[in-house]
């Protein structure tokens, strides 16, 4: 048995080889598992933690279900890299989250294991609930779904819309609730609190294991006797919690809560739900980052920690490099706690991203005027909205692609009522490693197109603060959008005085004769380095940082349509809808007919891969803008 030790994660090719061995080795497979994520990711970064913790649930899932027939949906994706070492990926994966590379989230197209693409929170009981009810129709009676959902994903208002649908539909789903008390910070608001309340019940959780491992002793009666207490321990619940469960008032069976990492008693729960018709909900204890141990102590850190020391636990700082300057998250963190300081109306809102967005600052040093709401972006907005509604200053803080979860508020009870809410949109543009269901490069398009919201993007740290400072003043009063990039800047010197900046004004950086540069945020970066770059090949460009893509500047623009007849526009977003287009409604409606080149996204999904890389594939990075002026210029030859 010894030879045998470390070897069974490199006999599992597919989770028909998982079965094939014995129930007694799957704590030994679990750990060959952990330890291989913890060997590759340690030199080839990804989400740690959340895939740590549910080891022993994935092994249990894949060993009892007959996957891919049998269809597993992962909500969100972090914790899915042991499905996919345990599904045919186990070679690839120290290409996971590299340009070519497997997803760092379950795809379709990847793998028929791979039942749904998920990527945002809160989608996977919806989906599952929609395979269920197709099986239904197909008479696939033999299929089962499992949804599995942390429980900071559970806070989404789509998880319990699709609890509430599939109780009514009576469907045929298991629902796993992954409850580690965490989502990227710790789990917050009402529901944790109940959750908390379920598990910490040690009078319940004492006399449910007694009972249940009492009866598993004995023969025939005890497998029958399993079942019953399965299906009327609701009664037990609530005489011991003296309260209902909630999940029982969607129609679901719950069951639990128990513990996530006992790999059997997890197949033997697993194997007796099988067989169990309807809704149920199987809530599972868990530890964010199970088996590391700094993971286990600094869950937040080591969500997504990058490149560290496997065996000291030592993460190597890699992330900013052009002179420490700062990550714009940072910049708008510290910025709103000055303004916060100065201006006693305003409050921080951020659904469920703290550490990641630096709102983190504010609640620490403001605990009563900044509010992490959990998982939910449309409560998020329209809290906001409230909040703006009776004379605050709300920033909202959410991700560019987490944004659209929440459009219909933004227009709906932000927009028409004309609220100043200050969104600030974090991540814009091409994210990187995480990949098209996280790159948010629709932002511009879609808030531009909603009536009294100004649109804007800094260039750098300086102006991220001053267009911070800006919409926060009183003559503003309108709904502001501000999106800003992942990552560093390049100004180490940016905590200066603050300056308003004219709605709707741009400004000349570069002077030139030959074509004009226009860019929008982060773009002019890179614009800024292709302008010398084309001096060096004798081609005189200027460069205008537009700032606003609403209103725009129409009286800058005006002068640059009659002083160039070629002009390139630069953007991180999609190029449909967005700056470029912009500029070409503007040009259409004053009769300029100037050659213009547009570079942004293009209609398709750009998968992941490292920024530089992703911006090279786009043509908008600093060679990508140059090749661009040569061709409109006519001098194509490259130095």
């Amino acid at each position: 048995m010894e030879d045998a030790k470390g070897k069974l994660l490199e006999s599992i090719n597919n989770p028909d080889d998982l079965k094939k061995i014995p129930v007694d080795q799957l704590e030994d497979v679990c750990q060959e598992l952990r330890d291989y994520i913890i060997d590759v990711v340690s030199t080839n970064p990804g989400h740690f933690g959340a895939s740590l913790g549910v080891i022993e649930l994935t092994v249990a899932l894949h060993y009892v279900y007959n996957t891919p027939y049998d269809q597993l949906v992962w909500d969100v994706g972090h914790q899915a890299y042991g499905h996919k070492i345990l599904t045919g990926r186990r070679d690839q994966f120290d290409t996971n989250r590299k340009y070519k590379g497997l997803s760092g989230f379950p795809k379709r197209s990847e793998s028929e294991y791979d039942a749904f693409g998920v990527g945002h929170s809160s989608t996977s009981i919806s989906a599952a609930l929609g395979m269920a009810i197709a099986s239904r129709i197909k008479g696939e009676k033999e299929r089962k779904v499992v949804a599995v959902i942390g429980d900071g994903a559970m806070t989404g208002g789509m998880a319990f819309e699709a609890l509430n649908n599939a109780g009514g539909e009576n469907a045929d789903i298991l629902v796993i609730l992954n409850d580690n008390n965490m989502a990227i910070d710790p789990s917050v608001g009402g529901l944790n609190k109940y959750l908390l309340n379920i598990s910490k019940s040690d009078t319940y959780n004492r006399m449910k294991h007694d009972v249940w491992e009492g009866l598993g002793k004995l023969d025939g009666f005890g497998k029958k006797a399993r079942k019953f207490i399965q299906k009327n321990q609701h009664a037990l619940k609530n005489m011991i919690l003296k309260e209902n469960n909630l999940f029982e008032a969607f129609n679901f069976r719950y069951f639990g809560p128990i513990d996530g990492h006992d790999v059997r008693y997890l197949t033997n729960a697993l194997n007796d739900l099988k067989d169990i018709p309807g809704p149920k909900l199987l809530h599972v204890i868990t530890q964010k980052g199970k088996g590391f141990k700094q993971a286990e102590i600094h869950q937040t850190k080591w969500h997504a920690p990058g490149i560290f020391d496997k065996e000291t636990g030592e993460i190597y700082k890699c992330d900013c490099k052009i002179d420490q300057a700062p990550k714009f998250q940072n910049v708008f963190g510290d910025t709103l706690v000055e303004l916060a300081e100065k201006n006693e109306k305003i409050v921080g809102i951020t659904p469920a991203m703290p550490t990641g967005c630096s709102m983190n600052k504010m609640i620490e040093q403001m605990p009563g005027r900044a509010f992490d709401v959990g998982i939910a972006e449309q409560h998020a907005v329209t809290f906001s909205a409230g909040l703006a509604a009776q004379g605050m200053v709300p920033f909202c803080n959410i991700y560019s692609t987490f944004m659209q979860r929440a459009y219909d508020q933004v227009i709906h009870d932000v927009a028409i009522q004309k609220l100043p809410v200050i969104f600030c949109l974090d991540r814009g543009g091409l994210v990187g490693e995480d990949g098209p269901t996280h790159h948010g490069v629709f932002d511009i398009a879609y808030m531009r197109s909603v009536p009294n919201m100004i649109v804007s993007a800094p260039m750098d740290e300086i102006e991220l603060r001053n267009l911070m400072y800006t919409a926060q003043l009183d003559e503003i009063n309108q709904p502001f959008s501000i999106r800003y990039p992942r990552g560093c800047g390049i100004t180490t010197d940016w905590q200066k005085e603050f300056e308003k900046i004219e709605i709707g004004k741009g400004r000349k950086l570069n002077d030139g004769s030959d074509i004009a540069l226009l860019s929008i945020g982060k773009t002019g970066i890179f614009a800024q380095r292709a302008v010398k770059l084309l001096a060096s090949n004798d081609i005189s460009a200027a460069h205008y940082d537009m700032r606003f893509v609403k209103p725009l500047d129409t009286e800058m623009l005006t002068e640059i349509m009659e002083n160039f007849d070629q002009i390139v526009t630069i953007e991180d977003g999609s190029i449909q809808g967005g700056f470029g287009s912009a500029i070409l409604e503007f040009m259409a409606e004053n009769g300029f007919t100037n050659k213009i080149k547009i570079l942004g996204i293009p209609d398709q999904f750009i998968e992941h891969g490292t920024p530089e890389e992703l911006y090279r594939e786009c043509g908008i990075d600093t060679q990508g803008i140059v090749i661009t002026a040569k061709q409109l210029v006519g001098k194509t030859k490259i130095v």
